[in-house]
């Protein structure tokens, strides 16, 4: 993961919000190690939003898991999300719109998509990932 490919990533998920007249968006981009790479937040966004796009982000990277299936895990096992939680500072936030960035079956990152609905995120984050040849992974 690099700087001009999460602006990239960033620039091909607003693009995909306007086509779509979803609403405004904040898009964290993390690395393999869970750092912060590229943030973005359009105008009128609550002021929430980019910890929450990291938050979907750094959790998918933390647990090796797209925060989709994070969030079928809280359904089933809250006790254990919430422990996963705050052995993660809070930063885990178990939603979809988190989805792993993967190239040639490894994972180079995450892309964290907050501000409309939950389902949309992820289809911005996809959309994201695919339109650079990469692999999204919901979880």
């Amino acid at each position: 993961m690099n700087l001009d490919l999460a602006n990239g990533l960033i620039a091909a998920a607003l693009t995909y919000r306007r086509a779509r007249n979803m609403k405004p968006l904040t898009i964290a981009v993390i690395d393999a190690g869970g750092h912060l790479v590229a943030l973005q937040r359009e105008d009128v966004t609550s002021n929430l939003r980019a910890e929450i796009a990291q938050g979907k982000a750094k959790g998918a990277v933390a647990m090796g898991l797209g925060s989709h299936a994070l969030f079928n895990r809280a359904q089933e096992q809250a006790y254990f999300i919430s422990a996963m939680n705050a052995l993660n500072d809070g930063h885990l936030v178990p939603v979809p719109g988190g989805v792993l960035i993967k190239r040639d079956g490894v994972v180079i990152g995450a892309l964290g998509i907050t501000g409309d609905s939950s389902d949309n995120d992820e289809a911005a984050a996809v959309a994201a990932i695919e339109s650079h040849g990469l692999v999204a992974d919901t979880g």
